[in-house]
């Protein structure tokens, strides 16, 4: 598929089918999120593959926008390890970037995906840890809910021009 038709097809998914996706496929999906750029090469994301029935469907249970999980075959977990960086505060945009390369990562390989925020929201962040089992010093970030579409892509024009300045405000 090429780049730009994976950014304009990119869409929240919510909607999954019930087949599975194969290990290597995930494997794929997280060999480009470690792609992503991050402050002096620090790459503070750690992810946890989610795949348990059971653990997919009580996420909605600490997290109240995150209903599609309990239908997903498979979710990754994106979280920040900022302990210990030379530039700690950049690990959100960091996360960030890496998250944003799963989601292009699943399109390109035909894969439902959402985003669903996570930090900084004090509750969704403990939720995450006391479900999974997280230690103190891991912020859970976002999850990513995967999943073949039940329905299909279609492209969106989002360019809007009255959102750029040039040269100054």
């Amino acid at each position: 598929m090429e780049f730009n038709e994976v950014l304009t097809t990119r869409r929240s998914i919510r909607s999954f089918t019930d087949q599975d996706i194969p290990a290597d496929t995930i494997t794929a999906i997280l060999e480009a999120a470690m792609t992503a750029p991050s402050a002096g090469n620090q790459q503070p994301w750690r992810f946890i593959i989610i795949r348990d029935r059971q653990m997919l469907t009580a996420v909605p249970t600490v997290h109240p926008y995150a209903g599609m999980t309990a239908k997903a075959p498979v979710a990754i977990l994106v979280c920040g390890a900022p302990t210990g960086l030379k530039w700690p505060t950049f690990w959100p945009q960091d996360c960030s970037a890496a998250t944003q390369n799963i989601l292009l990562a699943a399109r390109n390989l035909d894969l439902g995906s959402v985003w669903v925020g996570i930090y900084p929201e004090e509750e969704r962040m403990k939720g995450f840890r006391r479900l999974f089992s997280i230690p103190e010093e891991i912020v859970p970030f976002a999850l990513i809910p995967l999943g073949w579409p039940k329905e299909g892509f279609t492209s969106v024009d989002r360019f809007n021009p009255a959102l750029i300045r040039e040269e100054r405000w």
